[in-house]
């Protein structure tokens, strides 16, 4: 069952995709109508799903889910991954590569492969200060608080000197 991202409880399960390049306007609003039909079928043993979604920074797609009325289920979870995969053949675009780092320039969110960004933190082009995107948290209020965060705050710390 779908509903707004906002209205599910702090709890709630997420997971994070983090497309390797910005999806366009149109791109989004296709995505977007596809999540909505998703999650409204989503289910786990045929007891409904209530799970809702947000797009941020034209890059994640974040999804979450309220435990409290139902769990994800081994084949739940891979109806989801199913549906991530078929993203990504659809648009052409990389959102299941954990190996690679997004983190902000400025007002730009940059992409690069793991073994790039420790090279970068060697050579100091980021910081402790370097917002990074920590895609590990695992609920809404972890989500909220320590997803969008310094390097220094963030898994991201032990590439940093």
């Amino acid at each position: 069952m779908f509903v707004d991202f906002d209205t599910l409880p702090e709890e709630s399960r997420v997971w994070i995709y983090q497309a390797n390049r910005s999806f366009s306007p149109e791109e989004i609003s296709e995505i977007e109508d596809k999540l909505k039909v998703f999650l409204e079928a989503w289910t786990a043993h045929g007891q409904d799903l209530q799970a809702g979604y947000k797009f941020v920074y034209k890059r994640f797609i974040v999804i979450a889910l309220n435990q409290n009325l139902n769990m994800a289920t081994g084949c739940s979870i891979d109806a989801s991954v199913r549906f991530i995969q078929q993203l990504e053949q659809d648009y052409n675009v990389d959102l299941m590569d954990k190996m690679n780092v997004s983190y902000k320039q400025g007002e730009f969110i940059a992409y690069k492969p793991l073994m790039d960004f420790k090279k970068m933190a060697k050579q100091k082009a980021v910081s402790k200060n370097t917002i990074v995107f920590n895609n590990l948290v695992t609920n809404i209020a972890e989500f909220k608080e320590n997803w969008e965060v310094p390097a220094s705050e963030s898994w991201h710390n032990r590439f940093l000197k």
